[in-house]
């Protein structure tokens, strides 16, 4: 489905007289306006193609029509978020659940809509129908040769349909693990997955970046072979300047300081990127701050004060790319919602008045360092990221326009009721 031009500008004028209110008082209260309205201007946020579907639990899945049935159709339900907030310009695929039959047909189709390919998703956590060896007691850490190989073989083809499509980076996520004392010799699993990465890691091209993502459990449950950050950047330092850790939000335990891990991360120089959701208990993979507002603009303020230090583009020297599973809500609404509180939350991690903030930590005022930081993420600036969507060529109210151009009913009309998105 297409949202025309003039429908978009049709509704941005119906709001333009509340926006204009808005717009001049928080610009008159921020002394940055101008150059907040820029950087958001510039920063993409990498939507997953897994992401635009209806998710679900091991206890069932409820799926809510219009479906995209194809990768064409996602590369299109991207393309209308884009067209919608200017922030959506970029997507991330997962092999083999959305492989790319015609390079060129799809790059050509992805420029259409304003898209450049994201970090490409491998999958060694599922069997597949075609596939000689099973992963059921693992990938890169099984005990036997051939089927590490076959892991590996895997990422290296994953590799092959980035450069195809112009990626520059290949995620690595493991479901390897153990799910009972004495099933695994540690040591052993480690050798064996750090010796496949470096097998993956010689066939990157040389501009690409190697992602190791990490998760604390599941689905094994007594251990993981990438468990936490800290296992991650031993993998990355071990393989070389081209591998970085990957933090998802969700793949820590409750109450674990994130906004740490990125400061630590990002001194060291390994930080390569994230996966945006947010969780009440585990990997709940629920949308962008839904839960932890705060937790997100904190994390965002170390993003932000970290790249500065290293001197590094904010819309260009890490990958950001949301990765959520949406089981009641409206996958494109939920997405529309996640990428709008990474705005605001990179918004408000603009305003923190640094100066103030280094001047209380040096001089150990604790009271005046939370209220740096909490005059920020206090402050609404939700018109200032409107504002950088309408001068993009976006919608003032995206999720509004969504729901007034009835975009889902539409999409019903056009695929059907009862349609699975692939990969799910």
């Amino acid at each position: 489905m297409e949202i025309e031009k003039y429908k978009i500008e049709e509704h941005n004028q119906a709001a333009s007289a509340a926006h204009k209110r808005a717009f001049d008082y928080i610009s008159g209260e921020v002394k940055n306006a101008q150059a907040i309205i820029d950087k958001l201007a510039a920063f993409q946020v990498a939507i997953p193609s897994w992401a635009l579907g209806t998710g679900g639990t091991r206890f069932g899945r409820f799926p809510g029509g219009g479906e995209p049935r194809s990768l064409e159709e996602k590369i299109e339900d991207i393309g209308l978020l884009h067209k919608l907030n200017q922030s959506s310009g970029a997507i991330s695929l997962h092999i083999p659940w959305d492989i790319p039959k015609n390079a060129s047909h799809i790059k050509a189709l992805a420029a259409q809509h304003g898209i450049r390919f994201d970090a490409m998703n491998s999958n060694t956590f599922q069997d597949q129908p075609d596939q000689q060896h099973s992963y059921k007691f693992g990938s890169l850490q099984h005990v036997k040769k051939e089927v590490r190989q076959q892991a590996i073989d895997h990422n290296i083809e994953v590799i092959n349909y980035g450069r195809e499509l112009g990626s520059d980076s290949l995620t690595v996520w493991l479901s390897d693990g153990s799910c009972f004392p004495g099933q695994l010799n540690f040591r052993q699993a480690f050798q064996h997955t750090l010796s496949g990465l470096q097998e993956i890691y010689a066939a990157l091209p040389s501009d690409w970046k190697m992602f190791v993502e990490y998760k604390a459990f599941e689905p094994n449950f007594y251990s993981t072979t990438v468990g936490d950050w800290g296992q991650s950047l031993l993998y990355a330092s071990k393989l070389g300047p081209k591998a970085y850790t990957l933090v998802d939000l969700g793949h820590h335990h409750p109450n674990v300081n994130i906004e740490q891990i990125v400061s630590l991360l990002l001194m060291e120089g390994k930080l390569g990127g994230f996966h945006f959701n947010d969780s009440k208990y585990g990997d709940d993979d629920l949308t962008v701050g839904a839960i932890k507002p705060y937790q997100l603009f904190l994390i965002f303020n170390e993003l932000v004060e970290g790249m500065d230090a290293r001197g590094m583009d904010h819309a260009t020297g890490l990958g950001w790319m949301i990765d959520a599973s949406h089981n009641v809500k409206d996958p494109l609404e939920d997405l529309l919602q996640s990428v709008e509180a990474i705005m605001i939350s990179y918004a408000q991690a603009l305003m923190v008045d640094r100066k103030k903030l280094q001047e209380a930590q040096e001089s150990n005022d604790v009271a005046a360092a939370q209220e740096v930081l909490q005059q920020a993420f206090r402050t609404d600036v939700r018109a200032l990221v409107a504002e950088a969507r309408l001068r993009a060529g976006g919608a003032l109210n995206p999720l509004g326009v969504y729901r007034a151009e009835k975009v889902r009913e539409h999409l019903i009309k056009e695929r059907g009721l009862k349609t699975v998105a692939t990969g799910l």
